[in-house]
Formats: structure tokens, C-alpha cells, sequence
């Protein structure tokens, strides 16, 4: 089962860990001989979930949006980015250098197509920007991939 990620970053720390628990529980619910984890691997959700394919035995697949994606994640986040990337089992590129909103989305898009199933951790709130979350979502739907939502109940995003 190839499963991909999309979700909200920027969690404060109590939503997280609801976030955390629902993504492992999601992850448990896969055979792991099959489990194959699709990321962009930004700090949160997309992390937490590639951590949590790898945990359970599953492989991960990274899908990278731009040449200079790594560079406009925060710093803090570059050593699991470094860690996860060198664990995947293959790395995909859009082959866009700015890691801009256009890059993220085409990114997200590659992820989409490789997946059978997306996991998305979203409040259902419209995309604060182009390329965010309620766009993959939209993007999942209208191309035939079942979508799960994951949002903790009465959780909100500052």
C-alpha cells in the first residue's frame, strides 16, 4: 500500500501530540511488509509520518519540490530532513529549483500520483496560500485517490 502525506505545520505542541497518536495509530493500521510512506518531509505532519513508516517497518519514498527546499525548512528541522532523506528508498525530484509555492504543489501533485491512499492531516480549512493543504486534498479527490482526514476533535490551528 502506498500511502502519502500532506498536512498543517506549525502545530502548537499539545495538537501535535493528538496529531502524533493519530498518524501512529493510521500507520499501525498497514501491513508494514507493504507499507510504503510518500513525503515531502517538511517539519511536521510530513516528518512525523515518514518516522512513523519507518518505525513500523515500512519504507518511505521522498518526494522533493525544489533544488532549494531543504534551505527554507527551519534549520532545526535539516537533521531529521538529512536522517529521513537517507533512509528513503528513493527520492523523487520535480526538478524546479525555487521552493516556492508553485514547487510545492507540483511536488505534492508527484506525491499524489504516486500514492493509493493520502492521509491529511487538515482542520478543512481553505489553503492559507497556494499548494497547501486543502489544495493536495483537492487535487487527491479530483484524481480518484482516497483521501483520510486526520484532525484531532475541537483541535484548532493558531
Amino acid at each position: 500500500m502506498r500511502v502519502g502525506i500532506t498536512g498543517h505545520r506549525g502545530l502548537n505542541r499539545v495538537v501535535e501530540q493528538q496529531v502524533r497518536r493519530l498518524l501512529d495509530k493510521a500507520v499501525h493500521g498497514f501491513d508494514a511488509s507493504e507499507l510504503v510512506g510518500i513525503s515531502c518531509l517538511a517539519d511536521g505532519p510530513d516528518a512525523w509520518f515518514a518516522d512513523a513508516v519507518l518505525q513500523h517497518g515500512g519504507s518511505l519514498e521522498v518526494v522533493v519540490p525544489a533544488g532549494q527546499y531543504r534551505e527554507n525548512l527551519p534549520e532545526s528541522h535539516w537533521p531529521l530532513y538529512d536522517e529521513l532523506t537517507r533512509q528513503a528508498a528513493h527520492v523523487h525530484h520535480t526538478g524546479m529549483k525555487a521552493s516556492d509555492s508553485r514547487a510545492h504543489m507540483a511536488g505534492s501533485e508527484i506525491l499524489v500520483g504516486l500514492a493509493d491512499e493520502l492521509l491529511a492531516v487538515w482542520d478543512g480549512n481553505p489553503a492559507r496560500g497556494y499548494g497547501g493543504t486543502a489544495d493536495v486534498v483537492s487535487y487527491a479527490r479530483r484524481n480518484g485517490v482516497p483521501v483520510r482526514v486526520l484532525w484531532p476533535e475541537g483541535a484548532t490551528r493558531e
